[in-house]
């Protein structure tokens, strides 16, 4: 299951609220409960350093969960301050059902998928 989020700005609350928002909101779209994941890679922009994405889903109760962060390849034109998420779960969703969640200005990084799930910004 994949899904993104752009932040506003390097902010390390503001971090920890758009990765929680991401994670839950695929949860939610997926009927997935915190014992259905079996690991999750976030990647961050280079240009996105107060916090590890990963300790969002840490104070969403998975701590037993693999998690791991890495760094997002530099390319020129690729949309800034941008946390990626690949998160391996079991499901009885076939493939084509699994929603994939992208949030905020990372909804144009996807905009091939059908099921793509745009969130207003405030």
């Amino acid at each position: 299951m994949r899904g993104a989020t752009q932040l506003d700005a390097d902010d390390r609350e503001h971090m920890l609220e758009r990765v929680a928002e991401m994670v839950i909101d695929a949860m939610e779209a997926n009927g997935l409960e915190v014992d259905d994941f079996i690991s999750v890679i976030f990647t961050a922009t280079s240009d996105l350093v107060s916090e590890f994405p990963a300790y969002a889903a840490r104070q969403l109760g998975f701590g037993e969960v693999p998690l791991l962060c890495a760094r997002e390849l530099e390319i020129e034109r690729s949309m800034p301050r941008v946390v990626r998420m690949l998160a391996h779960v079991e499901t009885d969703l076939p493939r084509a059902d699994v929603t994939h969640v992208y949030l905020h200005g990372a909804a144009a990084l996807r905009s091939d998928l059908t099921r793509v799930r745009a969130v207003p910004d405030e």
